[in-house]
C-alpha cells in the first residue's frame, strides 16, 4: 500500500526587494496614465527652430 501524499510547504511570496536585487525594476510602480501630466512650457515655434536641420538655415 502506498503512503498518503503530504501537502508541499505552502507557497511564499517573493520578496520584492529580493527580486529587485535579482532582477532589477522592470516596471514603474505607476503606469503614465495614473500619474499627473508633466507640464509642457509653451514654446510657440521654439523646438522647431533649434531642431532645424543646416540646410534650412535663413541666408
Amino acid at each position: 500500500m502506498s503512503q498518503p501524499r503530504e501537502d508541499p510547504e505552502p507557497t511564499r511570496r517573493p520578496d520584492p526587494k529580493r527580486l529587485g536585487e535579482v532582477f532589477g525594476d522592470v516596471l514603474p510602480d505607476t503606469t503614465t496614465d495614473e500619474r499627473d501630466p508633466e507640464p509642457r512650457p509653451d514654446s510657440g515655434d521654439r523646438w522647431y527652430e533649434e531642431n532645424r536641420p543646416p540646410h534650412h538655415e535663413d541666408r
